[in-house]
């Protein structure tokens, strides 16, 4: 397990953020994922630059970083472009999207067809929970957001039945020291919606359990431009 510790536990604990796996050159073998990459990289997203200044900061003090089996060390860090926010946005899954978790009377394992108004509803309601904990929007804001849908591509739906793959899975979380598992969702998807909202999906994660590293989106197509991350002055460079 790789756990990033953060100095101040106030800031990561009411930071919103949500991170990637490891990326890299793997094969799958009988005792898990084998790497064959001289680098991996992991992307990390947050509206806070102060959280990530702290996070990569933590990273770079350490000399190495076990994963696993890997003996991993920081190397570098690049910031990308943000992209321009519109009403209407399409998004790939960098990591599974999970719409709820631990809702009285639902089981977490639960599927929930994605062309139904019921997933849309729950990312909508998840959504708006996670803004207005954020502080960073006011109640007229909120109530302002109410256009909001949620667009599978019905086309790779069908192609991916017919393949006889999937695109949701039950994945183990742990959350307070408790093992407890969830269903997650991967695949691409349009959403309507006000570009602040756009804005906050992308940069903090869609749906829930986005702390542990679920609901990273991507947007097909674009190619953002990278520049070296410059940390906060009283923060050391890399």
């Amino acid at each position: 397990m790789l756990r990033i510790v953060c100095a101040d536990n106030e800031l990561f604990e009411s930071s919103n953020f949500t991170f990637s796996g490891l990326k890299g050159q793997t094969k799958v073998g009988r005792e898990g994922l084998h790497y064959f990459s001289k680098k991996a990289t992991i992307v990390l997203t947050s509206p806070s630059k102060t959280f990530i200044d702290r996070v990569v900061q933590g990273l770079f003090q350490e000399s190495h970083i076990l994963l696993g089996n890997l003996m991993l060390q920081a190397d570098s860090v690049e910031i990308e472009d943000a992209p321009t926010f519109k009403e209407s946005m399409k998004y790939l899954c960098i990591s599974p999207i999970v719409p709820f978790h631990q809702i009285e009377g639902l089981n977490n394992k639960m599927f929930v067809n994605p062309m139904s108004d019921d997933f849309s509803d729950m990312l909508y309601d998840s959504t708006m929970f996670r803004m207005e904990k954020s502080g960073k929007y006011t109640a007229e804001q909120i109530s302002s957001f109410f256009r909001f849908q949620v667009i599978p591509d019905e086309q790779y739906l069908a192609r991916i039945n017919r393949m006889d793959k999937k695109f949701a899975r039950i994945y183990s979380v742990i959350k307070g020291g408790e093992i407890f598992e969830a269903r997650g969702y991967t695949l691409p998807f349009e959403v309507l919606a006000a570009p602040e909202v756009q804005e906050f999906i992308y940069n903090n994660g869609f749906g829930e359990l986005t702390t542990h590293g679920f609901g990273m989106l991507d947007i097909p197509n674009f190619n953002p431009g990278k520049q070296p991350y410059i940390f906060d002055e009283e923060t050391q460079q890399p």
